[in-house]
């Protein structure tokens, strides 16, 4: 129960449901996922993966050398914006501090290298391993948006109230129309 004594600030912060979804228990299988994957891909990458490497044609040796340096680029990018999203989650960094150029994990969307009619004669190992990275680095781009946008949304909403606040947000996730909105 909200009380008049209490200070306007803290009954107008809308929830950061970025915020609580990076520190909850679908943050963790992500993590386990994405380490996971960076373990899977190193044994594959300096066991299996090399020797079948060695088997390819030219072509296809280039075109697995190029999506194998991407997968690792990609594995070392996700693995970082993970284990600095649990330094967050573990108060060993603040939010504010982990938004710093100094910690900040850029994080770019990436295709596979290989032309479309190359990929499929790759190894099928190497290709999993690439599709489900992509997969998990486009999950981890778009929760890492909802993150740094929120506090910027945050800012910019000038309500009257608590409701009107969330109505904004509201308006703003679904393109300016929201039930109750007085569009």
């Amino acid at each position: 129960m909200v009380r008049a004594s209490d200070s306007a600030e803290s009954v107008q912060s809308p929830v950061s449901f970025a915020e609580k979804l990076a520190g909850s228990e679908a943050f963790l299988v992500m993590f386990r996922e994405g380490m996971g994957l960076v373990e899977q891909a190193a044994a594959y990458l300096d066991g299996p993966g090399r020797e079948e490497a060695k088997a390819l044609p030219r072509l296809e040796a280039l075109a697995y050398a190029a999506e194998s340096m991407r997968l690792t680029t990609r594995l070392m990018q996700i693995a970082a914006w993970l284990l600095l999203q649990r330094a967050v989650n573990q108060g060993e960094l603040t939010r504010e501090q982990a938004a710093t150029d100094k910690h900040k994990v850029t994080l770019a969307q990436q295709e596979l290298a290989s032309s479309s009619d190359i990929f499929p004669r790759l190894p099928r190992k190497l290709r999993d391993i690439a599709i489900h990275s992509l997969r998990l680095q486009a999950r981890i781009i778009h929760l890492d948006q909802l993150i740094h946008a929120q506090p910027a949304k945050e800012a910019a909403v000038v309500a009257s109230s608590p409701i009107e606040a969330q109505l904004e947000m509201l308006r703003s996730a679904f393109g300016g129309t929201a039930v109750g909105s007085r569009q």
